[in-house]
Parts: structure tokens; C-alpha cells; sequence
């Protein structure tokens, strides 16, 4: 695929986190999942995402781009100087999704660090603590508070992903932007 050598491209592939992606939450998720609806429906889940993900990976194979010209960007990837072993790590751990970043990268695609390190923590820790609250049957109006914290902590990432795009991706490049579909980055961009 060619665009114009003056404009700056960028595609948005819109995800769904694999059960490696979710990485220490993984196993809290799972087990939740399977408390609530049980081992079948948690199969079915596993089986759909992993044909998701082999689709998205035919599909970007169909742009046909020209990696040298291409900057990648990870919905939960810090900018934080380590974003190549991160992705090394989770495409050997088994993430389809890391796998078709490394590809790229391997095929000279540039890797770029996404999101602020400090509103991953903080999302991590209320996560970690909604999932708590939720695992232990509490619900009410403290669940609805840090759901709230969520979604302003989620609006936070999204401008801070905006913006590192705007700095980053450079005329004449294409960038590919692998984000959750709860974020809205695409109204914050320039």
C-alpha cells in the first residue's frame, strides 16, 4: 500500500486482549469468567480471540506495506526505552498480537513506545482492585466509583497516546495503532 511521501497515515486495528496479553490479571480474569459463566463459554472465548487475532494478521498481511515506512503503536506499551524486549518477551510467551508487531519490526517497521508508564501502573492497581472487589461478591456504589476512576484514567491514556502519535509519526509514514475498542483516541488526534 503507497500514500502520498507528504501525509501522515494512520490505521487503527481495533482489539481484543488475548489471555497472554493480559499478562499477572490473566488468571484472576480467567477464573472469574469461569465463576460467572462457565469452562465452556471461557473455551469459546479463548477459541474466538485466537481466530480474531489469525484474521487481523491476514488482514494486515493484505496491505501489502512498506515496512521501512511504517511506525507501530501498542495499546499497553510503555514509552519507556525497554518497548523492544517487551515485545520480544510477550510473542515468545505466545501473544499473536506481539508476534505480528515483531514481524513487522523484523521487516523494518519502528517500533514506538505508546502510553505513559505512570497511567499503566495506576490503571493496573485500580484494575487489580475492581477485580478484588468483584471476585469477593462486593458491588454497589464502590465498584461504580473505581469504574468511574476507570474510565477517567482510560480518557487520560487515550490523550496521552494521541499526543505521542501527533509528536511521532513522521510525513510519509503509515502508522499502525493496535487499541482496545474501549479507547477513543481517533477524536483526540490532529
Amino acid at each position: 500500500m503507497s500514500f502520498q511521501a507528504h501525509t501522515r497515515h494512520l490505521i487503527v486495528i481495533p482489539i481484543i486482549h488475548s489471555e497472554t496479553d493480559l499478562g499477572s490479571m490473566s488468571e484472576s480474569i480467567r477464573k472469574m469468567h469461569l465463576h460467572r459463566h462457565g469452562s465452556d463459554q471461557w473455551e469459546r472465548r479463548v477459541k474466538t480471540v485466537e481466530q480474531l487475532w489469525q484474521d487481523l494478521k491476514e488482514r494486515i498481511e493484505a496491505l501489502r506495506l512498506d515496512y521501512s515506512h511504517v511506525r507501530l503503536y501498542q495499546d499497553g506499551l510503555p514509552n519507556c526505552g525497554r518497548e523492544i524486549d517487551i515485545v520480544r518477551d510477550l510473542a515468545k510467551a505466545g501473544s499473536i498480537n506481539h508476534q505480528i508487531l515483531l514481524s513487522a519490526m523484523e521487516r523494518g517497521a519502528a517500533l514506538t513506545g505508546t502510553e505513559s508508564p505512570e497511567l499503566l501502573l495506576e490503571e493496573y492497581e485500580l484494575a487489580k482492585q475492581v477485580l478484588a472487589m468483584l471476585g469477593s461478591g462486593r458491588s454497589g456504589e464502590l465498584v461504580s466509583r473505581q469504574q468511574l476512576l476507570g474510565k477517567q484514567l482510560l480518557e487520560k491514556r487515550d490523550q496521552y497516546i494521541a499526543e505521542r502519535i501527533a509528536d511521532t509519526l513522521r510525513p510519509g509514514e503509515t502508522g499502525l495503532l493496535f487499541l482496545g475498542m474501549l479507547h477513543g483516541v481517533e477524536k483526540r488526534l490532529p
